[in-house]
C-alpha cells in the first residue's frame, strides 16, 4: 500500500486577476477562468502575491493550502538535505502566463537588496520557457547601451514608455526557447508571447512604465521604497550579445531524449527539464505541468497518478524515484543543494 504522504497531488488551477490583460490560452490549457484579467496562473506556489496575506497561495484538492502542508511535513515533501540546505521554503515558484498585451518595462531585485530592504530571503531571478509565441515576437532583455540610474529615474519621471523600451536589447523568441532572465536586468515580453515562468519564491517587481495598465506605478512600483532606493537594484551596464547568448537556449518542447531547458546558469536557482513521454527523476520535490499527451506519473512510494494534457501537479520528496509514461511533462525543481552557493 503506498504511502500518503509520498502521493503526488494534482494542483487546480490557481488564477486571479493582475494589470494586465490576458488571453485564453491558460483556460483552455488548465481549465479555470482565464481570460482578459487573469493572465497568469501560479503553480505550486507556497508565497503570496506582494503585501497580500493569502491572494496567490496553491490549494491542494482537499481544500489545504500547499504552504501549510509543507509546513506541517516538511520531510516528507523536502527531503533532509533540502531543508538541511534551504529550510522549510520550496526555493520554487512555477506560473504560465499569457499575456494580451506587452508587458511592462520592469525588473526585480536580487537577493542581498531583498535582505537589506524588503527583510527578506530571496530576490527574483526567473526563467522563461516559451510555450507559444506569434511569428515575429520577441522580448527584451537588458540596455542596449549603458545607461545612468539618474537618466532611468528621468524616464520614469516623465512617463517616457516608449525610450524606455527602446533602450533595451530585443531578442526574437519562438516556442521552445529558453531565456534566463538574471535578478536586476531590465525586461519585457510582447503581446502573445505565452511562458512558463520559473522564479525565486517572491512576488517582486519594480515598474518603470505603466501607461496603458491597470496599475498605479507613482503607488505600486517601486515595493513600498520609492524609485531613487529600488532603483539601486537595476542593472544599468548594456547586456553584451555574448552575454546574451549565455541566458538563452533553444532545446525545443517536444521529442527527443529527456533533457535540461535552461541555461546552466540557472542552476543555482532552479532546473527545468522535459520529459518527452518517458524519463524520470530522482526523488525531489518538483512540480510537473503536462504539455501534451496522457499517461501517468509513477513513484517509487506513492503509486501511479493519472495526467492529461494541461494537468499541473506536485511530487514531494516522500515519492522517491518518479517518471513519466505516456505524456510529455515539463518538470520544475528548486537547485541541488550543492548549487546553491552561488545564487545572488
Amino acid at each position: 500500500m503506498s504511502d500518503p504522504s509520498a502521493q503526488p497531488v494534482l494542483l487546480p488551477p490557481n488564477q486571479f486577476p493582475h494589470f494586465y490583460r490576458g488571453g485564453d490560452r491558460i483556460g483552455a490549457l488548465r481549465g479555470g477562468p482565464g481570460g482578459p484579467m487573469r493572465p497568469e496562473d501560479w503553480i505550486g506556489s507556497t508565497v503570496t502575491r506582494f503585501g497580500e496575506q493569502e491572494s496567490g497561495l496553491s490549494a491542494l484538492p482537499d481544500g489545504r493550502l500547499l504552504r501549510d502542508a509543507v509546513a506541517a511535513d516538511p520531510e516528507s515533501w523536502l527531503g533532509p538535505e533540502h531543508l538541511a540546505a534551504f529550510g522549510v521554503s520550496t526555493e520554487l515558484l512555477v506560473k504560465l502566463l499569457d499575456p494580451d498585451q506587452r508587458l511592462p518595462v520592469h525588473f526585480h531585485p536580487d537577493k542581498a537588496f531583498a535582505r537589506q530592504h524588503l527583510a527578506l530571503d530571496h530576490g527574483k531571478t526567473e526563467a522563461w520557457i516559451v510555450l507559444d509565441a506569434p511569428d515575429g515576437a520577441g522580448v527584451g532583455l537588458g540596455f542596449r547601451e549603458p545607461m545612468t540610474r539618474t537618466r532611468v529615474l528621468d524616464l520614469v519621471t516623465r512617463h517616457d514608455s516608449a525610450a524606455l523600451l527602446a533602450s533595451l536589447r530585443r531578442h526574437a523568441v519562438r516556442a521552445g526557447d529558453t531565456v534566463l532572465v538574471p535578478a536586476g536586468l531590465p525586461h519585457a515580453i510582447d503581446a502573445g508571447v505565452m511562458v512558463l515562468e520559473l522564479q525565486e519564491p517572491t512576488d517582486l517587481s519594480a515598474l518603470l512604465e505603466w501607461d496603458g495598465f491597470a496599475v498605479d506605478g507613482e503607488v505600486d512600483g517601486h515595493l513600498g521604497l520609492g524609485f531613487p532606493t529600488v532603483l539601486e537594484a537595476l542593472r544599468v551596464d548594456p547586456l553584451a550579445a555574448d552575454e546574451l547568448d549565455a541566458l538563452v537556449r533553444d532545446t525545443g518542447l517536444t521529442g527527443g531524449e529527456a533533457r535540461s531547458l535552461l541555461s546552466p546558469r540557472a542552476d543555482g536557482y532552479f532546473r527545468a527539464e522535459l520529459l518527452p513521454g518517458s524519463g524520470g527523476l530522482p526523488a525531489g520535490f518538483a512540480v510537473g505541468l503536462v504539455l501534451t499527451g496522457g499517461g501517468e506519473v509513477d513513484t517509487e512510494h506513492g503509486g501511479p497518478l493519472p495526467v492529461e494534457r494541461g494537468s499541473a501537479f506536485v511530487v514531494p520528496w516522500a515519492a522517491g524515484r518518479w517518471r513519466v509514461r505516456g505524456a510529455e511533462v515539463v518538470a520544475c525543481r528548486p537547485p541541488a543543494p550543492e548549487d546553491a552557493a552561488g545564487a545572488t
